[in-house]
């Protein structure tokens, strides 16, 4: 009885070293074994992080490797968009378009927070006038489709490429304000007007205090202090998808993959979905069914009365047919969408011929920089609560290893000259020329495949063309999971962990 006690007081101890230990190696530096989060150590910090949120709306993308391009002949015979294998890192992209009711909220919040600056809102408008046709009875969506709830869940168009991406940086502001009242650091402010509102980054800079609720403890001094990006809490910006992103989505190919462990896809596929037609093929009650809402043929916008196809004469709404293996809706029909590249055709070339070029490909960058005073912070936000940027020009960008132009649209690789497109003499293309994807209502079969491109003024919009936001994945690429693939060895044996 005497050596069981023994025994058993021995394992307590060793328990509660082991635990200390534990707590320890938790708690404290592995470099320095000072402790964390304590003010009597200097208060460093180390985040309970949880992982990434999901915004309103968005659906992880785990990113791979595919086949960007065209998968079938081009009509008129050019030479551009061949396919090469890039791989795109994991995002988060809408689960559909944005919406009449979405944007129409966006408007609303405009109108009523810059009083001082209607032209802000008016700016914002869509083009309902994109409807107005010669020699078609359209009117009544020119006052209608917009305006009228029977069509708040239908996407909304005659939006250009830089009102999209005003949206998304209304959208990512408005986003993170309601994750900061919903913690309860913040509360609802709804009458601030102009320069008194929630902007991210003025926010992350201190240009921007609100009605605080309970900020977070401050481990340095004991106090209290703003929540700080690195805090883990609030979202990165949504924006427009890189027309690889948009592509990689809409192919969604993991469900042509036979099983998780295998790297191989079974089926190649010309649209979001397997096969060569546009109809269900599965055998079951929605067999032989229509997947995208697109024209048939000439003047056949939905088949015929009694058995209508796609169910849609023109514009759908955005939860309309399948979704497809990532579970995104109208990604092929519907109506076209903007992404974020500027269009080159031989864009393709350049990245088979680059080193690097083909993880993440991204034709648009214009790389900014904030405007700091003398002492290194940003000046002072602008008078719709913005701070401010400049575009970093080609002298300070010369001597990066890395890149050597702040605006990099023309980018040519090599020692050769950049090609110039003479626009008005041999080409329509500008730096202005943004690619849209997808097809829409008005489109035949071929542009529903997403390997195709075309492109329009960044400043036009158009009654086919519409858009849904992205946003990057930060850290792990499909969950909290450990890095390393699915398989490795441990302890001398193979083990298979699988993606959460």
């Amino acid at each position: 009885m005497k050596n069981l006690i023994n025994s058993l007081s021995f394992l307590a101890f060793f328990a509660l070293i082991f635990s200390s230990c534990s707590k320890k190696s938790g708690d404290a530096s592995s470099a320095t074994g000072w402790k964390y989060n304590d003010p009597e150590w200097g208060g460093f910090e180390k985040k309970d992080y949880e992982g990434q949120i999901d915004g309103p709306n968005l659906v992880l993308i785990e990113g791979g490797t595919y086949a960007m391009g065209r998968v079938s002949d081009e009509p008129s015979f050019e030479y551009n968009n061949v396919p090469r294998r890039v791989t795109v890192s994991s995002f988060y992209m809408d689960e559909t378009e944005v919406s009449n009711i979405n944007y129409r909220e966006y408007l609303h919040w405009l109108k009523n927070r810059y009083v001082s600056y209607p032209e802000v809102y008016r700016k914002a408008l869509p083009d309902t006038l994109v409807w107005r046709d010669e020699l078609a009875f359209n009117e009544p969506l020119v006052e209608t489709y917009f305006r009228h709830p029977s069509y708040d869940d239908y996407p909304v168009v005659g939006v250009n490429w830089l009102q999209a991406n005003d949206y998304c940086k209304w959208r990512s502001s408005r986003v993170n304000e309601m994750i900061l009242i919903e913690r309860g650091i913040l509360n609802p402010t709804p009458d601030t007007k102009d320069s008194d509102n929630f902007d991210t980054k003025a926010y992350l800079t201190g240009q921007y205090q609100g009605n605080v609720k309970k900020n977070l403890p401050n481990m340095v001094n004991g106090g209290e202090r703003p929540v700080m990006f690195d805090d883990g809490i609030l979202l990165p910006d949504y924006r427009l998808p890189t027309e690889a992103e948009w592509e990689y989505a809409a192919l969604a190919l993991q469900g042509n993959q036979p099983t998780s462990d295998d790297e191989v896809y079974t089926e190649k596929r010309f649209y979001p979905w397997n096969g060569n037609t546009a109809r269900y093929k599965k055998r079951n009650a929605t067999q032989g069914r229509i997947m995208a809402n697109f024209k048939r043929g000439r003047g056949d916008y939905m088949g015929l009365a009694g058995n209508l196809n796609d169910n849609a004469s023109f514009c759908g709404p955005v939860r309309s047919y399948l979704p497809n293996d990532f579970g995104l809706y109208n990604m092929a029909g519907n109506v076209n969408e903007w992404t974020a590249d500027t269009y080159r055709p031989m864009t393709s070339m350049t990245v088979n011929d680059a080193e690097n070029h083909d993880l993440n490909p991204f034709r648009g960058n214009q790389f900014q920089t904030l405007v700091i005073d003398e002492e290194g912070k940003p000046v002072e936000k602008d008078s719709l609560g913005r701070l401010k940027y400049r575009n970093v020009d080609d002298e300070e960008a010369k001597d990066r290893e890395n890149y050597k132009k702040g605006d990099v649209r023309d980018h040519q690789d090599g020692d050769a000259e950049y090609i110039k497109y003479l626009y008005g003499e041999s080409s329509l293309v500008t730096n202005k020329s943004k690619v849209y994807k997808g097809g829409s209502w008005s489109d035949r079969l071929y542009w529903l495949q997403p390997g195709n491109r075309r492109f329009k003024d960044e400043d036009k919009s158009d009654r086919t063309i519409g858009f849904r936001c992205a946003m990057i994945r930060v850290g792990g690429q499909a969950g909290n999971e450990d890095v390393g693939g699915n398989n490795f060895k441990e302890s001398g044996k193979k083990v298979k962990r699988r993606y959460k």
